[in-house]
């Protein structure tokens, strides 16, 4: 017996349903994934006065989905990164997200940089159900609570805070002030860094907002001066720490400073910049030297490097080349048949593992991915020292 068009279709939909749910999502093809490619969105800042964290970031990002490509895919498909510059703007974000998910059909987000940036993106992403992966972020409040759709690889800036706080409670110094971005990052932050100094019995004697479009720190240094804290911690991304370092060693302040991991990413730059004032300038550091080739996964990083002619080396490039890479995996456990589901449930059964010597921990219930946090010392010439 013949159907009729209307019939047959009738016929497989109720087949469909009898099988439930779960067959409906396996025999539609999800967004962002062919027989060939699976296409992976990007919105990060890649020009204005904080553009190194995102260059950066999809340069290392870029070089382990090469290497990846160049291998033959995962499970046969070749990964797409499609990336848009937000320049630091929330509302460019989401516009560059919402682009990406409606236009572009992406499978998956990752490579964000900054917490306003993250903040505007997420609803969009959750609301479409589309993972986001390893922003550039290490703000508690997206780690308090398991997200579904959003996976860190970085330690956050809580642990960041933590081990500045502890070693400089450790050395003997009981007070600090905070200079801080005048934006959600810097505000959040100063909270969890005004929390963690009163565990350690650190008294912080003065704070002192910035802007991120700061040319001028003068006034800034000038109240430091008055205030002779025991140190300064800086809650600070990009150029505006060039400005603040500048103004304060020129005011010949001589409490020692502190950064966290964003605080510098063209290092040789700032060093050249600040004409040697760099020296002496600690900073957290949330991945191996880049020039640790001890360290399987900077070896591998390196390799790459120098086979596929990429340029640019920093602490954020290997970073980005970190996460590409646990991605990667996460997207090979999922398997041939790619869901956003499979890759999340993929993810989560990483467990605790270590990926060339870089611990990661995933779970149901922890989707902080790494922990790993230690200090370093700039060189005049912005080498880094332990």
């Amino acid at each position: 017996m013949k159907l009729s068009i209307s019939r047959r279709a009738m016929v497989a939909s109720g087949a469909a349903l009898a099988l439930g749910p779960g067959f409906l999502r396996s025999a539609r093809a999800e967004n962002g994934v062919s027989d060939t490619t699976i296409r992976i969105g990007q919105s990060a800042v890649l020009s204005g006065p904080a553009k190194d964290f995102g260059i950066d970031y999809r340069a290392g990002i870029k070089l382990y989905f090469d290497r990846v490509n160049k291998s033959g895919g995962v499970n046969g498909r070749k990964i797409e990164l499609v990336t848009y510059d937000d320049a630091y703007d929330p509302a460019k974000t989401a516009a560059n997200t919402a682009k990406l998910i409606d236009e572009d059909k992406v499978f998956a987000l990752t490579g964000y940089v900054a917490t306003g940036n993250l903040a505007a993106a997420m609803p969009l992403a959750e609301k479409a159900g589309v993972p986001m992966f390893a922003p550039l972020v290490g703000t508690s409040s997206f780690r308090t609570k398991v997200n579904r759709y959003l996976f860190h690889v970085r330690a956050g800036y809580d642990l960041e805070l933590r081990k500045i706080i502890s070693h400089l409670s450790t050395i003997g110094i009981s007070s600090i002030a905070v200079v801080y971005q005048d934006s959600p990052f810097g505000k959040s932050n100063l909270a969890t860094c005004q929390e963690l100094a009163a565990d350690y019995k650190v008294q912080v004697v003065k704070t002192l907002p910035l802007a991120i479009t700061a040319e001028d720190a003068k006034q800034v240094a000038t109240s430091l001066a008055e205030a002779k804290p025991g140190a300064v911690v800086m809650i600070m991304a990009g150029r505006m720490v060039e400005v603040f370092m500048r103004d304060y060693r020129a005011n010949g302040v001589g409490s020692p400073l502190y950064t966290l991991s964003v605080g510098i990413t063209d290092a040789a730059g700032s060093a050249k910049r600040l004409d040697g004032k760099l020296a002496g300038l600690v900073t957290a550091s949330i991945v191996p030297p880049p020039t640790a080739q001890r360290v399987p996964i900077v070896a591998d990083y390196q390799r790459d490097r120098a086979e596929f002619g990429e340029k640019i080396d920093s602490y954020t490039a290997l970073e980005g080349y970190i996460v590409a890479r646990v991605m990667t995996e996460g997207l090979r456990r999922a398997g041939k048949t790619l869901t956003r589901d499979s890759f999340i449930a993929g993810l989560e059964s990483i467990g605790s593992t270590r990926f060339g010597d870089f611990p990661i921990e995933y779970s149901a219930k922890n989707h902080n991915g790494s922990t790993f946090v230690d200090l370093e010392m700039y060189t005049r010439d912005g080498q880094l020292r332990r």
